[in-house]
């Protein structure tokens, strides 16, 4: 029996991730591991994703007064400020949170040693006020610039 599993057995499967935020995939041992506190708590990626090529036409129609884009970005902010599991992140988008760069590298380290069954004790969270800032940014603000440029 022990042959027949050998020759026809299963292979275990390389666990692997990919960059949730420039889809790119991470060698094993790299990346950061962030809360989604942490990921709605930037500036710099809700500029990013509302001004994505899939989500400027709701940007642009949000900053022409058309409440069907300001409800396509608030749809967009709710599927992003829903996600439970913790984000593992590529060295090309640290930067775009304020985060402890050496303490989400640990939390990565973890996450993969777990196969992605690690979650950091998310320390606070967001309090309803705080996340309701980051959600007017996100929903009213995110990508002026980018409009008033085009």
């Amino acid at each position: 029996m022990a042959l027949m599993e050998t020759l026809f057995g299963k292979k275990k499967k390389e666990f692997r991730a990919t960059c949730p935020i420039t889809k790119e995939p991470l060698e094993k041992g790299f990346g950061y591991l962030l809360t989604t506190s942490q990921v709605v708590a930037s500036k710099k990626y809700w500029d990013l994703v509302m001004t994505e090529p899939e989500t400027m036409s709701y940007t642009v129609s949000h900053f022409h007064n058309q409440s069907s884009g300001t409800q396509m970005r608030s749809m967009i902010f709710q599927k992003y400020a829903s996600i439970t599991k913790p984000w593992i992140v590529s060295d090309s988008v640290i930067g775009y949170f304020d985060v402890d760069k050496n303490a989400a590298r640990e939390n990565a380290r973890k996450w993969w040693e777990q196969e992605g069954n690690f979650v950091p004790a998310e320390e606070h969270g967001l309090d309803p006020a705080t996340f309701q800032a980051w959600k007017n940014y996100a929903v009213l603000e995110a990508g002026r610039d980018k409009v008033r440029a085009a």
